[in-house]
C-alpha cells in the first residue's frame, strides 16, 4: 500500500494501514503539533562584552504530535475488537512508518513517525454500549518535516552534441531540404528540480554507468558531489543525503571514493523554488547510456 492511499476525506489521518476519521470508527477532535513549527536548538552565544548575542544556527527538534478527543465507535459487544486493531496498528515498533494527514481539500502532507503514547479510556457501561471516548494517540517524528505525498524524479545523460544539418551527400550532389532539419536535439546533461516546500529538502541521486568519475553540480551554489571511481554498464551509484550514505547496487559503499572539490552529502540539499543541475563525468567519459537521476519530494515546515 503506498502512502496515504487510504486518505480520501478532509479530516483523515493514515498511519501505516490504520485510517482515523471520517467514515471510520474512530473519530477525533484537535491535532496539536502539526501545523506547529517544531522544537528548536539554538547556538546563538550570547556577548561577553557587550548587548545581545551571536545568532547561531537553528536547528529543529523531532515533531510531536498528538491526536487528542479520539472517539472509537462500534456495534454493541464488538468494541473490544475495534480498539484491538487501534492497537495492534500502534504498536511500539522501532521503525518510523508513513503518516499522512489531510486537513481540508488541500493536498495532504506526509511525515514519517512512531507511536509512542495511546490512551483508549476503559469503562464498562462504554463497552456495553460499544463507545470509548476521550482517547489520545502520541506521534514522534525524528524528521520535523511534511513532505507531499508526490515523489518527483527528473533524468539526463551526459552532454551530447546535436547531429546538426544532413547535407545529403550521398547519394547526389550537395543540397539542403527545407525545411531544415537539424537533428535530433542532443543532451545538454541538465536538471531542473522544482521544491515547492518551505524548506530544503534531501534528495536522493543515482548515477549509471557507463561512466568515470560521475558528478552533479548545483549551478547556483556551486556545490558538487563527485565520486572518483568507474561505473560499469549495469552499475548503479546511489547517493542519499540525507543519510549521508553512497552506495553501489544497493549493498556496498562507496563513499570513500568521494572526490575532494565534493561536499558533504547531508549538506548537498534542494532549497525552496527552482534548482538547475549539470551532469558531467570525467574527460572523455562520453558513453550516451550514462546516466543521472534525482528523485525528491517538497518539503514544509
Amino acid at each position: 500500500m503506498a502512502s496515504g492511499d487510504l486518505v480520501t476525506l478532509p479530516g483523515h489521518i493514515q498511519f501505516g494501514e490504520l485510517l482515523l476519521g471520517p467514515a471510520t470508527p474512530y473519530r477525533w477532535q484537535t491535532l496539536t503539533g502539526w501545523e506547529d513549527s517544531p522544537g528548536l536548538d539554538s547556538g546563538t552565544v550570547n556577548r561577553s562584552s557587550a548587548h545581545g548575542a551571536f545568532p547561531g544556527r537553528l536547528l529543529a527538534q523531532p515533531r510531536t504530535i498528538t491526536v487528542d478527543g479520539l472517539v472509537v465507535r462500534a456495534e454493541p459487544g464488538a468494541l473490544g475488537t475495534v480498539v484491538r486493531h487501534l492497537a495492534t496498528a500502534t504498536a511500539l515498533g522501532d521503525d518510523e512508518v508513513p503518516l499522512v494527514v489531510m486537513l481540508d481539500d488541500s493536498e495532504p502532507l506526509l511525515s514519517w513517525a512512531r507511536c509512542i503514547r495511546r490512551s483508549i479510556p476503559v469503562g464498562r457501561g462504554g463497552y456495553a454500549l460499544g463507545i470509548a471516548a476521550g482517547g489520545a494517540l502520541q506521534f514522534e517524528a525524528t524528521d520535523p518535516r511534511r513532505y507531499s505525498l508526490t515523489e518527483q524524479r527528473v533524468e539526463t545523460r551526459l552532454p551530447m552534441p546535436e547531429t546538426g544539418l544532413d547535407w545529403h551527400l550521398d547519394p547526389g550532389p550537395e543540397r539542403l531540404d527545407w525545411p531544415l532539419a537539424f537533428g535530433a536535439p542532443g543532451s545538454t546533461g541538465s536538471l531542473v528540480a522544482v521544491n515547492e516546500g518551505d524548506t530544503a529538502a534531501h534528495p536522493i541521486i543515482m548515477f549509471r554507468g557507463p561512466v568515470d568519475r560521475p558528478s552533479l553540480a548545483n549551478l547556483a551554489t556551486g556545490d558538487v558531489i563527485e565520486y572518483d571511481l568507474t561505473l560499469a554498464a549495469d552499475d548503479e551509484l546511489l547517493v542519499d543525503t540525507a543519510a549521508g550514505t553512497v552506495t553501489l547496487n544497493g549493498t556496498a559503499s562507496r563513499l570513500y571514493t568521494v572526490s575532494a572539490r565534493s561536499v558533504p552529502e547531508e549538506t548537498f540539499t534542494l532549497l525552496p523554488g527552482t534548482t538547475n543541475y549539470a551532469f558531467r563525468a570525467a574527460p572523455g567519459s562520453t558513453d550516451p547510456r550514462a546516466a543521472c537521476s534525482v528523485r525528491w519530494r517538497s518539503a514544509f515546515w
